[in-house]
This record gives structure tokens, sequence and C-alpha cells, in this order.
């Protein structure tokens, strides 16, 4: 379909779909692997980088 685009892409443990709730039309469960452990790891050491959106009630344009 040319409407459906890909938004999002995540991993999710079945607790975040639950808090998240009825949100996600789809998803693809996978089995556990430990082909990406290493990307994993390098992933949860990234720090976390503030967005600065600008000014607070003020337009950009």
């Amino acid at each position: 379909m040319a409407s459906d685009r890909i938004v999002a892409v995540g991993l999710l443990t079945e607790r975040d779909l639950a808090v998240l709730g009825n949100g996600f039309t789809r998803m693809f469960p996978v089995q556990n692997d430990s082909s990406f452990d290493d990307l994993l790891a390098k992933l949860e050491n990234i720090s976390a980088t503030p967005v600065h959106t600008g000014t607070p009630g003020k337009r950009r344009g």
C-alpha cells in the first residue's frame, strides 16, 4: 500500500507494549538472539542528547 509508510522501528519488551497500550497496530515478535548483543551494548552506552526546540510559545518559520 502506498500510504503505509514506516515511521518508526523499535525494540520493545512485552511489558513496554502493555504500558504503551493499544496504539500499536502491528508488531513482529522476534526470538532471543545473541547476534546483536554487541550492538545493543553500544547503544546502551550512548548518552541522550537534549532536544532544543527554541523559545516556548514562539513559532519557528
